[in-house]
Formats: C-alpha cells, sequence, structure tokens
C-alpha cells in the first residue's frame, strides 16, 4: 500500500494526510470544499456523492482514509470494497460498523473503521491491559477531549465534529454487565473521576468500545466505555436534549451548540483505561492514565483532539503496509498490538502524555 485517498481534510483528515505523506505515501486529498491547495500532497474537488468520480479516483490508490461525517462512510466504504482496496475510518456510528463488517466478508482488502481515539486507540489500551491478566473481571474506557481553560456552565469546545458528539450524546450504547451484553442509554452511570487533581464526571455513550463487547462477551464480565467532561456537563446536556427535546432535532442541535461552544486551541485529551483480575491467583488492578495536549506536528501546533485522532490511524495504516497487520477481511481495534503501534514513527506520540 503505497498510494491512498483521504476524504474529508478538515482539521483530522488535513493532519492524517500530511502525516502519511511524511511516512512516504502518496497521498491524494479528495475534498470537493477545499480552495487551499497549498500542499505537500495533491487535493483534487471530488464531491463523494458522485460515485462514478469517487469510483475514478479509487482506481488510481491501494487504500482510502475516510475523515467525513459519519453518515457518509457506508457508501464510501461500498465504493472501496467495489475497487478492492483497503478502508480506513474514524466512525463512532454503530450501524456504519455492522455494514461494514458485512462487507469485510467478500472484501479483497482490509476493512478497518473505528481507527480514531474512541473507538480505536482507546480499545487497543484496554485490550492490550486485559491481556495483563490470567482472568479479567472488568476493563474500563474513559476519553475526555476538552479545553484546557473551560468556561461557562457548559465546560467544552466543540474540536470535535458537532454530528459524532450528539450522535454519541443520543445512541444507545453497549456495555457487558455482569456477563451479558446489553444497550443502555446514553449520558447515564454518571461517576466521578480525578486525573492530575482534576475533577471529572464520566458519563456513558454510544459507540466508543467499538467491537469490544462481542470479543470479550465469554472471557470480560464487565466493560464499559463513558465519555469524560467537566462536572455539571451532563446534567445540563440531559436538559438539552430531553427536556427541550432537542433529541428529535439534531441538525438544529448541531448548529446551537457549536454556535455557543465553537472550537478551541488549547485543548487537552484524557485518558483513563482500568482493568482489575488476576495474576498467579492475586487480584491485581491496572491503569493506563495520560493527559495528552497540543503537539507541534507536520509542521505547526495541532490541537490534542486532533493529533490522538489522526496519529492513531495514520499509525494503523503505518501497521498494514509494513505488514504488521491483516491485508484482508475486517480488523477489530482489540486485535492491534499496543507495543507494535507505540513503535510505529507516528503512534510514538502516545508513549508521551503521562500525568
Amino acid at each position: 500500500m503505497e498510494k491512498i485517498a483521504v476524504l474529508g481534510l478538515g482539521k483530522v483528515g488535513s493532519l492524517a494526510a500530511e502525516l502519511l505523506n511524511e511516512r512516504g505515501f502518496q497521498v491524494t486529498g479528495l475534498d470537493n470544499a477545499v480552495t487551499d491547495h497549498d500542499r505537500p500532497y495533491q487535493v483534487k474537488p471530488v464531491d463523494v456523492a458522485d460515485v462514478a468520480a469517487l469510483e475514478a479516483e479509487l482506481a488510481q490508490v491501494d487504500g482510502l482514509l475516510s475523515c467525513l461525517p459519519f453518515h457518509l462512510n457506508i457508501n464510501v466504504a461500498k465504493t472501496a470494497h467495489a475497487a478492492g482496496i483497503h478502508y480506513f475510518d474514524l466512525t463512532e456510528d454503530v450501524p456504519t460498523t455492522k455494514a461494514i463488517i458485512e462487507l469485510s466478508k467478500t472484501s479483497k482488502g482490509l476493512m478497518a473503521p473505528q481507527c480514531g481515539l474512541a473507538p480505536g486507540f482507546v480499545g487497543i489500551v484496554g485490550a492490550d491491559l486485559i491481556s495483563k491478566f490470567d482472568d479479567c473481571r472488568s476493563c474500563k474506557m474513559r476519553v475526555g477531549a476538552l479545553p484546557q481553560h473551560p468556561t461557562g456552565l457548559m465546560g467544552y469546545a466543540f474540536n470535535w465534529s458537532p454530528a459524532g458528539v450528539v450522535n454519541e450524546y443520543l445512541n444507545d450504547c453497549e456495555v457487558i454487565e455482569e456477563g451479558t451484553v446489553k444497550w443502555v442509554s446514553a449520558m447515564e452511570w454518571v461517576e466521578k473521576h480525578v486525573i492530575g487533581g482534576v475533577e471529572l464526571e464520566a458519563f456513558t455513550t454510544s459507540g466508543g468500545l467499538g467491537t469490544m463487547c462481542e470479543t470479550y462477551k465469554d472471557r470480560v464480565p464487565n466493560m464499559d466505555y463513558k465519555t469524560m467532561r467537566y462536572p455539571g456537563h451532563v446534567k445540563l446536556m440531559n436538559f438539552f436534549f430531553h427536556e427541550l427535546l432537542m433529541r428529535e432535532r439534531r441538525a438544529e442541535a448541531e448548529d446551537i451548540l457549536v454556535n455557543a461552544k465553537p472550537p478551541v486551541k488549547d485543548d487537552v485529551v484524557y485518558v483513563h483505561v482500568a482493568a482489575e483480575g488476576t495474576t498467579g491467583g492475586k487480584l491485581a488492578r491496572k491503569e493506563f492514565v495520560r493527559a495528552y495536549y497540543p503537539l507541534d506536528l507536520a509542521g505547526q501546533q495541532r490541537p490534542a483532539i486532533a493529533w490522538t485522532t489522526a496519529s492513531s490511524v495514520v499509525a494503523v495504516i503505518e501497521m498494514v503496509r509494513e505488514g504488521t497487520l491483516p491485508q484482508q477481511g475486517f480488523l477489530k481495534q482489540e486485535d492491534i498490538p499496543m507495543d507494535a503501534l507505540l513503535n510505529t514513527p507516528t503512534g510514538s506520540a502516545f508513549a508521551g502524555g503521562l500525568v
């Protein structure tokens, strides 16, 4: 895999394209809205809804990375499948992933959705901790992408896709509880966390576990994923979506929220993964706790949410090129070796962030 197309050149897509270019890939960026073509890789104004135009572009590459909104990924994945090339995306959307799993059963290339931060990197960490026990009784995964200097009651800034945030706040969440896979409501099971002296609250959100419930349903009796925010956030969001009925007007909700809390440059990504179990008959708890801040990458400073998301997927693509990962079928994030990811030039950025 030497030639790769990157669809969607927002903050994450642009950075991913630049990192791939630095790693020696021949990158083509596809984005109908981009007017700035002064980049170190080729950019083409392709409308992804134009199937014929997309097919023509994919016939010239070995792989595709979609950094598009989740609702566009199924059709893009179908086109990549028909072209027989590798497919990667960042989606947290469960129906999208299920559709891609079906495509992977007959794919000529690798189908690898969920390669971002959560799902993605957090699942790789979780699987690594689980593997350290003879018998693991629980694995709890938490991620928070937040402004370093929160203001207002919400204490938030939309550095990530507003559509993705709304999707994960409203869709049901898959968990394993006492050995049973079940679905629970989003923005529930609220708990307190303290990382480096910073108090946070965590609550259920959709999609963060990826395929882990299916993988571990007979091995880890308790598993869940939660999003972390500053205290008071979840109460306001429940009021906004459920009491004001904005859950019925998702597009309008996105506009209201991002207008009220636009992106900031000074952000932080908190990752807290904890697993408990026995080793040699002794009960133990293992944790991975990090605070990731903006980094200088590809010639400029990048927000934490942008570089953690882009670095995760680029590291996976590097591993596929090198033959460390499968070349066909469906790739589960929990099957990606943590040490191998950290040993890639891009994935090595995750070695920092110690609290």
